[in-house]
């Protein structure tokens, strides 16, 4: 019943929520902005919620046949449901007398039997949804557009033709444009199957490729399309056969200008025929095409392109080449790419008061550039004083009154599609907060005060409203302090104002509490405005003064803006301006004046022009500037035009590429990087790089090589071995070849050598000191077979690793310079290559005093070659941070003392960062580059310690590696279970098994504990299972005291410090049928009820019972030897009571030593070390009480054993928990110990600090008490009454005489090792 009551609950919930989530389902993204749902209420209870009111479905662009019938869906969500009318080109449909045209339920409308003729079309046009809620609002849908396709008229009919036999022919159908759809074509008047090499173009044509003996016969088109079919003139086509003799190559159906949408598939038509027979390939914008490995471009039958699913990058210049071995032909076409209109920014929802400014805003995109207008309820907002398009797109209102109230919805619209977003506008009682806080869509001006009012006296009316400035288009007004407030220094105001004879009301707030004077900014000139003040304090708005009537100056007589504003580009330096007169002049223009300005800088410069062109020279090359021009009659300057960009013409570079280097790959190659010109110097948008290149011996002879405008580095091969040449490279724009870079010589290898390894170890190092420099020398490799890239010298004081040098492979000595006087330096030499560096070699020098003056010594080195080494190597970046962020991210920062101090990078420097960590032993390093001075590492293993380090390298420089930092992610819970679990019956304790894993192998932590759960049902809820709290050093436990004969189902789980791990599979055990059987299964027989077996085991080894007789003597026998028993107890019991009492302290005292009383921790020393194994049984009830090791879930919360066992057990439990309580005390201390410890010791110690029977301190949770006095012994958890029946840890050996018991302690193995 209980599981049926939970499934009904289960049943139930799920479908809750299952109702909740259909009704989310029906929201429709995209549609009205009063989709979003109630706005949060304020404290006042007269706040009107937002209403959800939007499409669901809106109909879209339909093309329809004559006769047929046609469904434009449409369906609207709103509470209450809305209603559905129809408009057509503009005009509302009357669907009630309408038979053709009817209204279904949801919405959508019903065209049954479309009409079209030439001259009727009653069916063709714009259709558009409206949903209309009373006393709420109404919202249009897009439009959609309905095409009726009209009577099939041929505008090209297929005409007879030959074709060679392997060549492709065209057979031309073309229709308009509305039923190519419905095309088809036959020959010889069956269908004809179209495959691929027969194909259909968009067009209507028929394209054959490799045209077979086959292919011959009649050929005409069919148009079907409702109506009876109609049929084009039959042609003949003749297969010829091959006559092998060439012809020249004409295409047969070229490519033409198209214009697709995004999202659509397009064919561009080309076939070609000729002998032998073309080859096709495209190009679009002089790059090759990739059609065999591109899944959106398909090569077709006979040469033509399908590109599917169309994006913008697919816009561009298509070229069609056919190629036969003999000639050569192409043809291009323009594919236009347009996109449908998309809102990148949609109006929401706004609360204002009456009086207040608004914007609802409206980002779009789409190509061709959409159009925006505005809808409210339906109705087009026509631009007015009050209503104002800004920004293009967003619709401003000015004024708000209570009839402004409604939705508003922004309409999108270009030549490919339009598209509908709105909003609703709630206008609130002034006494009514705005609810949320002010929105980007108020006006900084009208923003309201949102402190909900409070009861209290409100401000009397400002004093003495004066207008104290007056101008054309702006009114200054100023007012004293109201009466009932003479300080006034938290009040508040409001200035309303309009046009005289106008309703609508406009607001400006003053900008901080005390101010008592605003500016009305954008007035009308020579116009009457009326304004009026009111003060607002915390309990809210006071009463209004007196109102004032201002009128505005006559406005000056100035002129208007330029028009038709233009500019162009004239040379690389020099751009041309023009305009026209003013249509507004308001007398004659004496002047103009052009105002110019460079993009991204904000420094404007100007030019006075008496005439309508000017042209500014002296410009930058290949550089952006904005003009605008102000006219100046006598009253002075006018209105200014526009801005209007252009950009200077490009020209060729100014400058050669940066940083150009060569790096000799073998004895014939060479590799050539280099960097493009600085910015400022490329003069335009570089092409490509001319490399030069030829033999320093032979200075006529060279060799030029293009590469693209993107390609930084060149290898050159096919060069001679053992040759020095010389390599210059420089950058080119469509206007030509900039200044190259000085020539750099390399030297090609004598033979090809071995760089699959690391150079060997140089075969000599040689160092002399001076007073501040060391000259260092030293011989090469001695083995000459493995490339030698170059030498790198480490140096530094005590350390080699401070600073490091790298000079030429050639290079055979180095003066270090700038050190220190009596200093030790330690120097070290390793050569290097492209795949590493080789092992150093290593001296040590100590610089001479600067008493000294033995420098002055020759030192000369007969080195036939010793070029000037490379610049002085990077400093090595310094204070290398690691911050931990979580457990796999570490944030690296340091610092440049290259850099100036501000520390900001303006070169091109930049800086490489390595990871790794030490586990396992042979993990390699992790590189990533920066440029700035700081790098965020990811994806790192958790509770790792990890080592970083920083190099930095600009141009051909680098420096050393920093110092390392280190830094260990934090701790995760473990991911994954502890694996290899095991259970084992204990042998001869059939209800005792044992447990063993294996830590989890993604630990992500110091594992602090394992919870072991045990259930008969393995489909229990987990809460319900028994749990046995582990430590965490453990990997075995014992649980006793289970049910024989009984499946019993084991997990485990693993936590840490951030908590708990994923639990393991569960394993299955069955516990043996009786405790004679040994664990093998077998049960006892059955006896009957009134049997009754003898104190001790009486079974004979098959089972059987013993005869009376043999049970009397053994009877006897156990009485004998109980009386013996006592007798030498009574006895060793006398003997001990007379110890003297120093002996009995000293043993006491010995005693404690053994147990670790923190009491004698000084004198420890003197004292044999305690027993391990007495350790470990002390550490095995610990886990119960407090876990060794400090972590908070271990210690301070102990882990109930099922949902109900949460309290701790106290004296009020029943009897029979306090019997098998005392029980397990007995069995406590009766268990044979497993101690290795010395007899006399073991008495001693344990007579002094046995538990007495009265303590029952066995509480779940674990007193701090017990924990620090060391002396008394724990006991157990007492489980309550439970089927399950275990304990939570094994037995401890009691005080007394070391035995051996071979049974399986429960402390692991792997524990004792440990400790």
């Amino acid at each position: 019943m209980a599981a049926e009551r939970g499934a009904r609950r289960l049943l139930s919930t799920s479908s809750f929520w299952l109702y909740c989530l259909l009704l989310l389902g029906r929201r429709a993204p995209g549609a009205a902005a009063a989709r979003s749902g109630s706005a949060p209420q304020s404290p006042g209870a007269s706040i009107r919620t937002f209403t959800p009111f939007y499409f669901l479905v809106e109909p879209v662009d339909t093309l329809s046949v004559r006769g047929s019938s046609v469904i434009l869906n449409c369906s609207a969500y709103s509470e209450p449901s809305p209603k559905i009318e129809w408009k057509k080109d503009g005009t509302f449909l009357n669907l009630v007398s309408d038979d053709r045209r009817q209204l279904l339920p949801d919405g959508s409308l019903f065209i049954s039997n479309v009409v079209h003729s030439k001259h009727n079309k009653p069916d063709e046009g714009y259709y558009q949804c409206v949903a209309t809620v009373e006393s709420l609002g109404t919202i249009v849908s897009r439009t959609a557009k309905l095409t009726v396709a009209g009577l099939p008229r041929f505008t090209s009919q297929p005409e007879p033709s030959s074709v060679y036999a392997g060549n492709s022919a065209i057979l031309n159908c073309e229709v308009n444009a509305d039923l190519v759809p419905f095309v088809r074509w036959e020959q010889n008047r069956q269908p004809l199957l179209l495959d691929d090499r027969v194909i259909k173009l968009p067009s209507g044509t028929l394209v054959i490729s490799n045209a077979t003996e086959g292919d011959s016969g009649l050929y005409r088109c069919v148009v079907e399309s409702g109506g009876p079919p109609k049929y084009s003139d039959e042609a003949e086509l003749k297969v010829l056969p091959d006559p092998e003799v060439t012809s020249h190559l004409v295409f047969l159906k070229q490519p033409s200008p198209l214009v697709r949408v995004i999202g659509q598939d397009v064919v561009l038509p080309c076939v070609a025929s000729g002998l032998p027979t073309p080859a096709i390939k495209w190009m679009k914008n002089e790059e090759a095409l990739d059609t065999e490995s591109s899944e959106r471009l398909v090569l077709l039958s006979g040469g033509s392109l399908e590109i599917s699913d169309v994006t913008e990058d697919d816009a561009g210049t298509y070229f069609c080449i056919a190629d036969n071995g003999n000639e050569t032909i192409e043809a291009q076409a323009e594919l236009t790419v347009q996109a449908q209109p998309e809102f990148l920014k949609q109006p929401t929802n706004i609360y204002a008061h009456e009086s207040m400014d608004i914007i609802f805003e409206c980002e779009v995109t789409g190509k061709p550039t959409p159009t925006v207008k505005w809808v409210k309820n339906g109705d087009m907002v026509i631009p007015s004083d009050y209503f104002k398009i800004v920004k293009e797109h967003n619709l401003q209102v000015l004024g708000l009154v209570k009839s402004d109230e409604g939705f508003y919805q922004c309409i999108a619209e270009n030549d490919v599609g339009n598209a509908q977003a709105g909003a609703q506008l709630i206008i609130l009682e002034h006494d009514v907060a705005i609810p949320t806080l002010p929105p980007t869509s108020l006006t900084s001006a009208t923003t309201d005060h949102l402190a909900p009012a409070t009861t209290g006296p409100l401000p009397s009316a400002p004093r003495d409203v004066v207008a104290s400035l007056v101008s054309t288009r702006f009114i200054k007004l100023t007012w004293r302090t109201p009466a009932s407030d003479p300080h006034g220094d938290n009040l508040t105001y409001s200035v309303f104002y309009t046009k005289e004879g106008i309703a609508r009301e406009r607001v400006e707030n003053t900008s901080r509490p005390g101010e008592m004077q605003v500016t009305i900014q954008n007035l009308m000139p020579a116009t009457v405005y009326i304004f009026r003040v009111m003060a607002q304090n915390k309990h809210g708005s006071g009463e209004s003064s007196a109102p004032l009537r201002v009128e505005t100056q006559p406005e000056v007589q100035l002129p208007g803006p330029a028009p038709n504003i233009r500019a162009y580009a004239v040379s690389p330096t020099s751009i041309t301006v023009m305009w026209e007169t003013p249509l507004s002049g308001n007398g004659e223009i004496q002047n103009y004046k052009l105002y110019y300005m460079e993009k991204g800088t904000d420094k404007e410069q100007d030019v006075d022009v008496s005439s309508h062109s000017y042209t500014i020279n002296g410009l930058k090359k290949y550089t952006e500037y904005s003009f605008r021009v102000v006219a100046y009659n006598k009253h002075g300057p006018g209105v200014s035009t526009q801005d209007v960009a252009v950009r200077t013409l490009s020209d060729v570079p100014s400058a050669a590429p940066q940083n150009l280097s060569l790096e000799v790959r073998n004895s014939k190659s060479i590799m050539i990087h280099w960097q493009p010109p600085a910015p400022a110097t490329q003069n335009g948008q570089i092409t490509g790089y001319k490399i030069r290149y030829r033999k320093a011996s032979r200075k006529s002879d060279v060799t030029e090589t293009l590469v693209s405008g993107t390609q930084l580095s060149q290898l050159i091969e096919g060069l001679d071995r053992g040759t020095e040449y010389n390599f210059r490279v420089a950058a080119l724009t469509i206007n030509g070849t900039g200044p190259a870079t000085d020539w750099l010589s390399a030297e090609t290898f004598e033979s090809d050598l071995d760089e699959t390894r690391v150079p060997e170890v140089p075969s000599s190092l040689h160092v002399r000191p001076l007073v501040t420099s060391i000259v260092v020398s030293w011989t090469p490799p001695e083995n000459q077979n493995i490339v030698v890239r170059g030498y790198a010298i480490g140096y530094g004081i005590g350390s080699p690793h401070a600073q490091t040098i790298k000079v030429d492979y050639k290079q055979r000595y180095y003066t270090i310079e700038n050190l220190d006087p009596s200093s030790h330096y330690v120097i070290t030499l390793k050569a290097f290559n492209n795949v590493g560096e080789g092992i150093p070699l290593y001296e040590s020098a100590v610089t001479r005093p600067h008493t000294d003056t033995s420098e002055v010594d020759l030192f000369v080195i007969n080195a036939p070659y010793t070029p000037v080494p490379d610049p002085t190597p990077m400093m090595p970046p310094v204070g290398v941070q690691a911050s931990i962020l979580s457990h796999d991210t570490i944030r690296i920062t340091w610092a440049d003392n290259s850099l100036p101090k501000h520390q900001k990078i303006t070169d091109s420097r930049y800086y490489t960062v390595r990871w790794k960590t030490n586990i396992p032993a042979n993990t390699k390093y992790k590189n990533a580059n920066a440029t700035t001075l700081s790098y965020l590492v990811t994806g790192l293993k958790p509770n790792t310690l990890y080592e970083f380090s920083v190099m930095v390298t600009k141009g051909r420089r680098s420096s050393t590696w920093s110092m390392t930092a280190h830094g260990t992610t934090f701790e995760l819970v473990p991911t994954s279970p502890p694996k290899d679990v095991t259970v084992v019956s204990k042998e001869g304790k059939p209800k005792t098994i044992i447990v063993n894993w294996q830590p989890p192998s993604e630990a992500n932590g110091k594992i602090t504990g394992y919870i072991i759960y045990y259930s008969t049902d393995v489909n229990a809820e987990i809460h319900d299972w028994v749990i046995e709290p582990v430590v965490g050093n453990r990997l075995t436990h014992q649980i006793q005291e289970l049910t024989l004969d009984t499946p019993y189902y084991f997990k485990i789980q693993a936590r840490n410090s951030k908590g708990m791990g994923p639990m393991s599979e569960a394993v299955q055990f069955r516990t043996p049928k009786a405790s004679g059987s040994g664990g093998k299964g077998s049960r006892l027989p059955d006896l009957g009820s009134d049997y009754k077996p003898p104190m001790s085991g009486s079974n004979s080894p098959h089972g059987s019972p013993t005869s009376p007789l043999d049970s009397n003597m053994l009877l006897v026998i156990i009485v004998s030897v109980g009386v013996i028993t006592i007798v030498v107890v009574v006895i060793i019991a006398v003997f001990c009571t007379r110890r003297t009492t120093s002996h009995q302290k000293k043993k006491r005292a010995a005693c404690k030593s053994v147990n670790g009383s923190h009491k004698y921790k000084g004198n420890s020393k003197d004292v044999k070390p305690p027993d391990l194994w007495i350790h470990h049984e002390r550490l095995e009830l610990k886990p119960i009480d407090k876990s060794p090791d400090p972590n908070p879930i271990m210690t301070d919360t102990p882990i109930p054993r099922n949902s109900q066992d949460i309290t701790p057990v106290d004296n009020s439990l029943d009897s029979n928990i306090h019997q098998r309580r005392n029980s397990y005390r007995e069995s406590v201390r009766n268990t044979p110990s497993t101690d290795t410890m010395p007899a006399s010791s073991s008495q001693t110690c344990c007579t002094d600090h046995q538990d007495p029977e009265g303590a029952t301190s066995s509480s779940y949770l674990a007193s701090s008490q017990e924990e620090d006095s060391g002396q008394s012994l724990p006991t157990a958890h007492v489980r309550p009454s439970h089927p399950l029946k275990s304990f939570a840890v094994p037995a401890i050996p009691p005080p007394g005489p070391p035995t051996y018991d071979p049974a399986l302690p429960s402390t692991p193995l792997l524990s004792q090792q440990e400790l």
